[in-house]
């Protein structure tokens, strides 16, 4: 939060500093600091004002992918591994997407929408259209989150398709902007201290989006077969370009265990991890750089059809040096990873054995028998790491200046 802060001296007889508390028109909240400076003839001191905005360093994330991909449960592993249990703000609209924990809060970027459900349909757009999303409003608070200054965030009511009042938002340690388009405005993405993109194949997607929207949201299957075609053109035009720019992408694809496989039970996923990425460094699978294939089934690992393999090495995506490190397979026991977890590296783990720790703790989260909960939980805790490095440099730099 924006806090003032007024020296006095002896030989001054007057206040230095006015602050007032003020809101502006984009929703955010900042403090005006009227000040003057006297020095006194007689050789008094002189009155010396310091305001500082943004001592919370929060830290800015970014999670993009399409509707119906995994966004929550990423989420709700994400801020597991810092602690405390993510809720909506307490005492607010029930029907908001934010969650908040000890240490980070989580944003729904469809809050930024500029049209509600009646608006775009009479429009014609759909919500991943840039048309319907308000860029400005969405790049100014998260600004001033970043730089620690509470702000108004609009809420997008999914259960009404309506644009609900605003709601207020402090400045946490860490920030989550998750949704179609964290990516998307170049002015967001350079806010961003790290990203990653949700990359499901359309086969997996569709299963997905059923077993959401139909459960969790009333959706008939006609509707979200509807909705998958209607997005589709705007998918590839405006959310699915945002993947080149991403320091992990986790990609959801179709098993290459069972040929001609058509239900989408078993899943084959890649962790891409961009190489030179401040703060980051690529987990890796035995032999940092090294091409390797292997498959754990046996004695340590119990395997049922059609068993597991694992493969690592690098490669180029977008043009960019980066590191894969991929799962095709399930597991049948989570206590069993622990012997694959011992061959990772620079896993960003605080004690031997804290993946598969993390792993069991969310058993019945979706994906935890696969490569996406397993990639899920790593992100996290290089996320975890990412964020200790940041704030740890933010700390050092002032004491480094004082010493100079």
């Amino acid at each position: 939060m924006a806090v003032s802060t007024v020296c006095t001296t002896q030989s001054l007889n007057s206040t230095c500093s006015i602050s007032t508390p003020e809101k502006t028109h984009l929703g955010f909240h900042q403090n005006q600091v009227v000040f003057y400076r006297r020095t006194s003839k007689r050789g008094g001191g002189s009155c010396v004002i310091t305001c500082s905005v943004g001592d919370s360093q929060t830290v800015v994330i970014g999670l993009a992918a399409d509707s119906g991909c995994g966004k929550s449960t990423f989420m709700r592993r994400l801020t597991s591994v810092f602690g405390g249990a993510a809720e909506p703000p307490k005492g607010g609209n029930p029907d908001s997407n934010t969650l908040i924990s000890d240490m980070t809060t989580v944003i729904c970027l469809d809050d930024y929408h500029s049209l509600d459900r009646t608006g775009r349909k009479e429009k014609g757009v759909t919500a991943l259209d840039p048309r319907a999303n308000d860029f400005d409003l969405m790049y100014e608070q998260v600004k001033a989150l970043k730089s620690g200054i509470a702000v108004d965030k609009p809420i997008y009511n999914h259960v009404t398709g309506l644009l609900d009042p605003p709601e207020l938002i402090k400045p946490p340690k860490i920030l989550v902007i998750e949704g179609l388009h964290p990516m998307f405005d170049e002015r967001v993405r350079d806010l961003l201290d790290f990203s990653i993109y949700l990359d499901i194949s359309n086969e997996v997607k569709f299963a997905w989006k059923i077993q959401r929207d139909m459960a969790e949201r009333g959706h008939s299957l006609e509707s979200i077969k509807a909705s998958i075609e209607s997005r589709k053109p705007d998918f590839d035009a405006y959310i699915d370009p945002q993947k080149q720019y991403a320091d992990a992408v986790i990609e959801v694809l179709p098993t290459e265990l069972i040929p001609d496989d058509n239900e989408g039970k078993v899943l084959r996923v890649r962790l891409i991890m961009k190489e030179g990425v401040r703060h980051f460094s690529p987990v890796y699978l035995f032999d940092e750089g090294s091409t390797i294939s292997w498959i754990p089934c046996g004695r340590k690992l119990t395997c049922s059809y059609p068993g597991i393999k694992f493969h690592y090495g690098p490669d180029t995506y977008f043009g960019k040096e980066v590191s894969i490190l991929e799962m095709d397979g399930q597991f049948d026991r989570l206590d069993e990873l622990i012997y694959v977890e011992s061959h990772l590296s620079k896993l960003s783990t605080k004690f031997y054995g804290e993946v598969t720790q993390q792993m069991l703790k969310h058993a019945d989260f979706p994906g935890s028998n696969n490569g996406t909960g397993l990639f899920q939980t790593i992100v996290g805790l290089k996320i975890r790491d990412l964020y200790e490095q940041i704030t740890s440099s933010k700390t050092a730099a002032p004491l480094e200046a004082t010493k100079a």
